[in-house]
């Protein structure tokens, strides 16, 4: 459940510096908040995950870069779902209870 605290704290870092640095990118550019991305989100999303696995605060940093914080945050949901959908499958249970026992929750 730690891991998971740490991910969304690390989403919620990201997603201060991105905007901070859009915000200042926009200033000089005459385009605050916007500018044009032309990264896959899901690659992003990937790359973030695996980057905070693996505790790499550089590849953490360049994969929150790529894309906007909206969207990394719904990347990362999907892969989640995906990644709970895949463990329920092969476990042959309710995704509900994989998604609970990921989270060292008890099982309903």
């Amino acid at each position: 459940m730690g891991r998971v605290v740490r991910l969304f704290g690390r989403i919620r870092e990201a997603w201060d510096r991105s905007r901070t640095a859009r915000r200042t990118e926009g200033s000089k550019e005459g385009t605050a908040g916007g500018g044009s991305r032309s990264h896959n989100l899901f690659e992003a999303a990937a790359a973030y995950v695996s980057a905070c696995v693996e505790d790499d605060q550089d590849r953490i940093d360049e994969a929150a870069g790529r894309v906007s914080p909206e969207a990394l945050s719904f990347g990362v949901n999907e892969l989640a779902c995906r990644a709970v959908l895949a463990l329920a499958r092969e476990r042959r249970e309710p995704p509900r209870d994989v998604a609970r026992a990921l989270l060292g929750l008890p099982a309903t």
